[in-house]
């Protein structure tokens, strides 16, 4: 049996840093750099072969930078007990049956609804099983400046939807769950919704979202496959970046 890995993981870069919400830095240290490092080791660059030595970066970034998984604690504190940080989040919750819905045909103020969903999963004939990881694609380009003002998020209904049928993890090629802020900022001025209502609905109800995913066009069917997306470990954090990858047996 034939495997096939895609990746749905975008690729963190300098190009994109100037236009991003979430600022981030890059910088290369090259062979020529850490050899001449290396003199306060005792070890100068002609000890190094051809004087070369090896590559390195330094990178700045939010937890909320590039692909990542955001963690119960990132929504708030829950009406009792405390929110699980990242590296509490259980394993099983992110490694499962991958489940595609194409919803990019939702507007991007009125956001994908429950029944968006239900339609959605309807279309493609299935079922959502518990610990399904459910991948929402709304066609967002995350190279292109303003990006976070495009696309379609999921309301509360549809996220609660998904929640009690037994996801734990919910996708978005995009660069949040919930719909971009200008929509969501004149909803809430206007009384008619709450401010990133989806993600609220995390203090009630235990889930975590993978934001900006890349290439979900990819994916040749939207289901029979499996979703691995492992956050980094780090300690009390709020998200952590992922390199998320559906699995394809064929």
């Amino acid at each position: 049996m034939a495997r096939r890995l895609y990746d749905l993981s975008d690729c963190l870069s300098n190009d994109t840093s100037s236009f991003e919400f979430n600022k981030h830095e890059i910088t290369y240290l090259g062979p020529d750099l850490t050899a001449a490092e290396s003199a306060n080791w005792g070890l100068g660059p002609d000890y190094w072969p051809d004087g070369v030595a090896l590559s390195a970066e330094i990178v700045t970034l939010s937890t909320h930078s590039g692909t990542h998984v955001d963690a119960p604690l990132h929504y708030g504190p829950p009406p009792d007990g405390r929110a699980r940080t990242i590296d509490e989040v259980p394993l099983e919750w992110c490694y499962g049956d991958g489940v595609l819905l194409d919803l990019r045909g939702a507007d991007r103020v009125a956001g994908i609804t429950r029944a968006d969903v239900e339609a959605e999963l309807e279309r493609i004939g299935h079922v959502l099983e518990p610990l399904d990881i459910v991948l929402v694609m709304t066609g967002t380009n995350l190279k292109e400046p303003g990006y976070e003002q495009r696309h379609a998020g999921l309301r509360v209904d549809a996220t609660e939807f998904l929640v009690d049928s037994g996801v734990r993890l919910i996708g978005i090629d995009a660069w949040g769950l919930d719909r971009p802020f200008d929509v969501m900022i004149e909803d809430a001025q206007a009384g008619r919704a709450q401010f990133w209502e989806s993600h609220l609905l995390g203090r009630r109800k235990e889930y975590c979202q993978i934001e900006r995913l890349a290439n979900l066009e990819s994916l040749p069917r939207p289901t029979g496959f499996v979703v691995a997306a492992f956050p980094f470990k780090l300690e009390g954090a709020s998200a952590g970046w992922a390199r998320v990858v559906a699995i394809f047996d064929e």
